[in-house]
């Protein structure tokens, strides 16, 4: 095929045109955000520290609240696109609601809401540290507190994932 000295640029046009829809076309990734979300029931019944809460985290819920016994009820983790909301269920008919909204740095936006059945007892919007940790009491629950633990830390993408 041979193509003639006017046809040239027509040619670069439709070439480039190809090239420009072809970059349109492609989406950006979604950052991807792994939770983890630990519910612990605090009391004064001298048992220490639960085996299964990592040793770091004991001593911060002791140096943060005045209990003596610290056991995990539950622990999750998931795996969420921003923009999207995971549901966590937790002890006594309680349910967290996490949803990552963006990552800017070494911050992820998120918005958290906690029921207590279909009551909502909270609702905040934050932003936590990358692999950070974001503990919060009050809620009582059998003979002490409900604490809640929630980490995230974004998810590195790589090629082909």
């Amino acid at each position: 095929m041979r193509l003639s000295p006017g046809s040239l640029p027509i040619v670069l046009v439709v070439m480039l045109a190809l090239l420009a829809s072809g970059n349109a076309s492609a989406k950006p990734a979604v950052p991807m955000v792994e939770l983890h979300v630990d519910a612990v029931l605090a009391s004064d019944t001298n048992q220490g520290i639960d085996k299964r809460l990592a040793t770091s985290m004991g001593h911060q819920l002791q140096g943060l609240f005045p209990f003596t016994t610290y056991r995990l009820e539950t622990h999750e983790d998931g795996r969420t696109q921003c923009g999207k909301m995971m549901a966590f269920a937790l002890p006594g008919g309680h349910m967290l609601h996490v949803q990552p909204r963006a990552i800017d740095g070494d911050m992820i936006a998120m918005e958290l809401v906690l029921f207590d059945g279909p009551h909502t007892m909270m609702t905040t919007d934050l932003k936590l540290r990358n692999n950070g940790r974001l503990i919060l009491g009050g809620q009582r629950y059998e003979k002490g507190m409900l604490i809640i633990s929630i980490g995230a830390n974004a998810v590195e993408e790589t090629p082909g994932q």
